[in-house]
């Protein structure tokens, strides 16, 4: 299975393997990563999954949908590198992922 490795704000680091199809998202909610709040369960209509993708995969993830785009300028932190991680859908080409999450996602 491909992996992911979410860092917290504080540089802890969460290796997570995640099943192809699923969301980055869901792969944090359900393996307990604390900083991804997903307060709307991974329907893009808020963005308390806030990510930091980091450079080297920002072309693989691929760029935000106008949605998206839109709850991004609701994460107070939001860079050029943000995405909502139930945004990301996990795939063999992202085996190796790395993520960064923001101090706080309200």
């Amino acid at each position: 299975m491909p992996q992911v490795t979410y860092i917290e704000h504080d540089g802890t680091a969460h290796q997570v393997e995640l099943e192809e199809g699923l969301s980055v998202m869901r792969g944090a909610v359900d393996n307990g990563v604390p900083g991804i709040d997903a307060d709307c369960g991974g329907e893009c209509a808020c963005a308390t999954c806030h990510v930091f993708v980091e450079e080297a995969w920002l072309e693989r993830t691929g760029e935000p949908s106008e949605q998206e785009a839109s709850m991004l300028s609701f994460a107070a932190t939001a860079q050029p590198n943000s995405r909502l991680s139930c945004q990301i859908t996990m795939s063999a080409a992202l085996d190796g992922l790395v993520v960064r999450l923001p101090e706080a996602q309200h």
